[in-house]
């Protein structure tokens, strides 16, 4: 559709519709096409492929308009309906300012013959009024005095740095769907129910899951058949489509996928292999949606965090068959307050004062889903126990026949990079796995559907949530294609399907994982990677408590996009930030420089410590455990200090809420037995980093080990972009000599 800017309005048109934006109060109108005539001077800026809503950032600012700049095809469901996915968006300020450059695609009416947007080239004092702000530009009319214009100054920076957010949240994270056909909010299931619904799509979908719903009311309210056309629901979430091929034949040693680009779809004929869709479809709920420490449990509708339903899609032939799951915080009051890295997670309200908003949640749940199975993955002892319990009570005080209630500490069946041992769950699970049925309909109706749900949650609803949701999935997937006849009774997915499968899980992990994790993860993965903190020092410079202080500095402007978004009064002061913001950028500075000293007095003092008077120290690090079994996803490395000594190795692990190792094991090097350099274990994708493995015999028995890695410098930070690696070089001979890892190994 083309883009019209005229001297009061933004106009959009499609073939004989128009729709109207007002440039001084964002009032919206619908008028045919051939009004465009009617318009004062009107601009053809080019080429958009919809509307996703208005915005206004902050009381003291203008409108925005928003639309969907350009889009990439993710794929096509049954039916051929195209899924897409936003990928860049255009924002507009409703106001009477000049437009930026939006960049857009031009059109060929209107721009015959022109391949490039044109380079309108202003005077110098039109260059500088592009790049101001609204703000800017308004307070520079009259004139201002001393005060107006430090408060002119913080509303342009608090204007920037919420545009900002909401630039990063649609074409960063890439994590907004939308089809013109399809409705994406809804599960094959809930669109299988019941007669064939006449109304538009918009009236019929899921309104948890209407993202842009409050951002497009002006649009809804209008109530003319006329205003379907634009308006167009959008989802967060994930959304990934591909046609696997069923070849026992094809060998392993195929070329390898990333979780970025999966494999492309073989050539093989259908009458040799066969072949089917898989589609995996996560939805986040637009209630209590937010990052995780702005938002953590349920609230007094009985809405909770991080809710996404992910819901797994087969279509084979005629058939269809369609599996889903939920994710949520667990639905008590709870949160993790300061400012410290990773804080202890406490209880706000009693038992007593969650019951009423505990029994809503599950309540509504059981009206939608008639069932729940609820697979709990907190950890039964430290810091998680609390919550754990919390969950446990309310759920014998809910007492319900239709809720099953499950645990299964994650952490302590899959401790040393077992993951295998999550079978141990399914394999639990397995009756009742068949007992839920899925969804299944072909060209004559609904053949069978799903009894009920799985409600998976761990702390965070992220890492290990998604690697149990992946293998009940599977474990449905193999059921269903072996009674389609698409794949033998006793065999097991082949490689190259499960390789994609698994991948398709991973990037669905990922994204779930960036629009809950927040900024950070939208940079640096994060929810991968994410550094951790050493007696108050983060390992790569920088002090993890003022790091975190800082992200959570900008989770504050994040969240406030999104609550603006949903139409939710923002009730933190943002203004208030720029003064803290300020203050923390220089203690974070100054602990830059000084970390190095730290790190050396702490290794210093354990030295002492732990290594007795008949023992040479000969070297000390802080490293990272990079078992990714023992903490979760956005949590998963611990901290490790390794001291060597002319006879033994220490690896002491560090407890941040106590400041000070907790437990620690000595090892001789005379049992140890070999070292390894290699890349991190993963459970999914590509390894990031590499490690060492130290391979040790303990009671005389093999098969312990430890694995450690250094850390990532910040290139930000760090300006040189340079990596914190291990190397092999010379270690065995280090190892004969009894003088392991001098300092300058690790660089």
């Amino acid at each position: 559709m083309e883009l019209f800017q005229a001297k009061d309005h933004y106009i959009l048109q499609q073939g004989e519709r128009a729709l109207w934006c007002s440039r001084r109060d964002g009032g919206l109108q619908l008028r045919p096409a051939t009004d465009l005539l009617l318009a004062w001077n009107p601009i053809c800026l080019g080429l958009v492929e919809g509307v996703i809503g208005k915005i206004q950032l902050h009381s003291d600012l203008p409108w925005w308009l928003i639309l969907i700049r350009q889009k990439a095809l993710v794929g096509k469901l049954p039916g051929d309906h195209e899924v897409c996915k936003v990928t860049k968006i255009a924002v507009l300020s409703l106001s009477e300012m000049e437009p930026q450059d939006l960049e857009l695609e031009l059109c060929k009416k209107h721009h015959f013959g022109i391949n490039k947007p044109e380079k309108i080239v202003p005077s110098p004092d039109d260059s500088k009024f592009l790049l101001k702000t609204f703000t800017h530009i308004k307070s520079n009319v009259s004139a201002p005095n001393k005060k107006k214009v430090k408060e002119s100054k913080e509303k342009e920076k608090l204007e920037r740095r919420l545009l900002e957010e909401l630039l990063k949240m649609f074409m960063d994270s890439e994590s907004f769907y939308y089809s013109l056909t399809y409705d994406l909010t809804s599960s094959v299931q809930r669109q299988s129910t019941g007669e064939r619904d006449p109304r538009p799509l918009w009236q019929k979908v899921d309104d948890r899951f209407f993202w842009n719903k409050y951002m497009i009311q002006d649009l809804t309210e209008i109530g003319t058949p006329d205003v379907d056309f634009w308006i167009l629901p959008i989802i967060q979430g994930f959304v990934q489509i591909e046609e696997l091929v069923v070849n026992y034949n094809e060998s392993s040693d195929d070329e390898k996928s990333s979780p970025e680009t999966p494999p492309q779809e073989s050539t093989c004929v259908d009458d040799i292999h066969p072949r089917f869709l898989v589609a995996l479809i996560s939805r986040r709920s637009r209630h209590r949606a937010g990052m995780r420490y702005k938002r953590r449990g349920v609230d007094k509708n009985g809405n909770v965090a991080n809710y996404v339903e992910t819901e797994q899609l087969i279509h084979v032939h005629n058939h269809t068959l369609s599996f889903i799951q939920t994710r949520g915080s667990v639905p008590v009051f709870w949160s993790q307050v300061g400012y410290r890295y990773n804080p202890r997670p406490r209880l706000d309200k009693s038992e007593k004062d969650t019951i009423a908003y505990f029994c809503a949640h599950f309540e509504e749940q059981l009206k939608i889903y008639k069932k729940q199975v609820i697979i709990n993955l907190v950890d039964q002892a430290g810091r998680e126990k609390i919550i754990g319990d919390a969950y446990l009570k309310q759920v014998l005080l809910f007492n319900s026949s239709h809720l099953t209630y499950v645990s299964f500490d994650f952490h302590e069946h899959c401790r040393g990079m077992k993951f295998e041992n999550v079978q141990t769950l399914t394999d639990a699970i397995y009756d009742i796995i068949l007992d839920m049925k899925w969804c299944w309909v072909d060209q004559a109706g609904v053949i069978c559907k799903q009894e009920g749900i799985f409600r998976v949650n761990c702390m965070d609803c992220l890492d290990r949530t998604n690697v149990v949701q992946a293998a009940i999935a599977r474990v449905v997937m193999e059921q269903q294609l072996k009674k389609l006849g698409v794949m033998p009774p006793e065999q097991p997915l082949p490689v190259k399907c499960n390789r994609i499968y698994q991948i398709m899980w991973a990037n669905n992990g990922d994204s779930i994982s960036r629009q809950y994790a927040g900024t950070a993860a939208l940079k640096g993965d994060f929810t991968r990677t994410g550094e951790r903190k050493l007696a108050g020092v983060m390992k790569d410079g920088v002090n993890s408590a003022n790091r975190y202080y800082l992200n959570r500095f900008k989770d504050a402007y994040r969240q406030a996009v999104i609550d603006l978004m949903q139409g939710i009064p923002v009730t933190e002061d943002l203004y208030s930030i720029f003064t803290k913001e300020k203050e923390h950028e220089a203690l974070h500075k100054e602990n830059q420089r000084s970390h190095q000293e730290l790190i050396s007095q702490l290794l210093q003092s354990y030295m002492k410590l732990l290594l007795p008077d008949d023992e040479k120290f000969h070297g000390g690090w802080a490293l990272i455990d990079c078992d990714p079994s023992l903490i979760d996803a956005t949590h998963r490395d611990v901290d490790v200090l390794l001291l060597l000594s002319n006879s033994a190795y220490y690896v002491a692990y560090y407890d941040d809420e106590v400041d000070k190792v907790n437990q620690y094991q000595r090892l001789s090097l005379e049992d140890l037995e070999k070292i390894e350099i290699g890349p991190e274990p993963t459970l999914f994708g590509k390894p990031k980093f590499s490690c060492m493995r130290l391979h040790y015999r303990y009671k005389e028995a093999s098969g312990y080990f430890h694995t450690l890695r250094a850390v990532m410098r910040n290139p930000e930070e760090d300006g040189k972009g340079r990596a914190v690696n291990l190397t092999k070089t010379s270690l065995a001979s280090d190892l004969k000599t009894k003088a392991l890892w001098h300092r300058e190994k690790i660089f």
